[in-house]
């Protein structure tokens, strides 16, 4: 039990999906605070709010950036709990994972938001994101104009844009544009649009309750307590802002637009990418370069350059080893080296 809030008090309380006495310290200044389920924390304004926001954590364990500068929102909240403006959920996705400092336990919880589960559905995080979705689906069936989901992550490999997120895309791409807007005061570089079926945490979220989610890339996975708080500054500030119902900041520049264009399936025991293992995410690879082959199969770039993102050849048959995606924003395609392959 923790005797004190404070920050390192409330990193280790988010750590450990524990915020018992967060919520008890922050009802008595004032906010409505209830535990929906282990590891989340519900926060009302005395205020009825607008929006809903759901910000999901440490989905992986080892992802542990986001941890921290959630750790150091929440305390500034503590501070001013009369700011916030928003309907708030905080989810840590995996405790148990976290504290191992290892991506999961029994298999990858962002796989796992789905009921096709197959020789999963005995995992320990089978049984975790059962109760997640099911906290998720009641706090965003409620009457709001605004329905967000931030699925906070750090990537395992470097990347050519530093911060990045992956949108499920929805039916008009254009009732997103407030949430690509606050991604780009938030100091994300880039966002790809993703049309496919997919189970993670913040496709859930779209396909069950209509919310406007993606899955937001904050650096690279790092130690608790060893990230540079200083390269997530701005995404704090931002996520400070929108708490306070104050979503955008003049000035911020739009993100990168990229879209999917194909989906690279483990489909064997066979398959082998031909992407470099050190390669970076948006790594770029030249019209009609070869992949990935699975026994028989070849799996090649179509007629534009297309960029590499999440190339992952250790994943289980049948799980995505990568997404090749192309730009849409009118920039170049060049405007990293192609890697003739």
């Amino acid at each position: 039990m923790l005797t004190s809030v404070g920050p390192q008090a409330t990193l280790r309380a988010l750590a450990a999906g524990d915020f018992s006495q967060i919520a008890r310290q922050l009802a008595q200044d004032g906010l409505t605070a209830i535990l929906p389920a282990p590891g989340m924390l519900r926060l009302t304004p005395s205020v009825p709010a607008s929006m809903r926001l759901l910000i999901s954590i440490g989905v992986h364990g080892n992802e542990t950036a986001p941890i921290e500068m959630m750790a150091a929102v929440l305390d500034a909240l503590r501070q001013s709990p009369d700011l916030l403006a928003v309907d708030l959920l905080i989810v840590v996705g995996n405790p148990a994972a976290v504290a191992r400092g290892a991506r999961f336990i029994d298999a990858d919880l962002n796989r796992l938001f789905t009921t096709e589960r197959g020789a999963l559905r005995g995992a320990a995080e089978a049984a975790r994101a059962d109760v997640i979705m099911q906290a998720s689906a009641d706090f965003l069936e409620g009457d709001a104009s605004q329905k967000w989901h931030l699925d906070l992550h750090s990537a395992i490999r470097p990347s050519r844009y530093a911060r990045f997120a992956v949108v499920p895309a929805q039916a008009d791409d254009a009732t997103q544009v407030p949430m690509i807007a606050w991604l780009g005061s938030a100091a994300i570089d880039a966002v790809l649009f993703n049309s496919g079926r997919a189970s993670t945490y913040s496709a859930f979220t779209v396909r069950e309750s209509d919310a406007f989610a993606c899955t937001v890339e904050l650096g690279q996975v790092g130690v608790l307590g060893e990230n540079p708080a200083d390269q997530l500054q701005q995404t704090q500030a931002a996520m400070l802002r929108l708490l306070r119902g104050q979503p955008n900041a003049a000035g911020g520049m739009m993100p990168a637009r990229f879209r999917v264009a194909q989906e690279i399936i483990k489909r064997s025991d066979d398959f082998r990418m031909t992407i470099d293992g050190a390669a970076h995410n948006f790594t770029a690879l030249a019209p009609h370069a070869v992949i990935a082959t699975d026994g028989g199969m070849t799996m090649r770039v179509g007629d534009v350059p297309e960029y590499v993102v999440f190339p992952n050849p250790k994943v289980l048959v049948g799980q995505r080893a990568g997404l090749m995606v192309v730009r849409e924003d009118g920039a170049s395609a060049n405007t990293a080296p192609v890697d003739q392959q």
